[in-house]
């Protein structure tokens, strides 16, 4: 519930703090949605750089 009030109000720490809670719970996707929505680059970045390495590694496999 907390989550659809902080995604129709836009509050950014509240984005953040449930962010937080989901990359906890390795729900990085989830995180990362809620990071861009709070505007949240230093929280953002470094899953994205992880999501990149990672196709990047299945990429050459194939």
């Amino acid at each position: 519930m907390a989550e659809r009030i902080f995604i129709t109000t836009g509050y950014s720490d509240g984005l953040t703090r449930v962010g937080d809670k989901y990359a906890e719970k390795n729900l990085y996707f989830k995180a990362l949605k809620l990071y861009l929505l709070a505007h949240n680059k230093r929280k953002s970045e470094p899953i994205i750089e992880k999501i990149s390495q990672t196709l990047s590694v299945m990429l050459k496999e194939n």
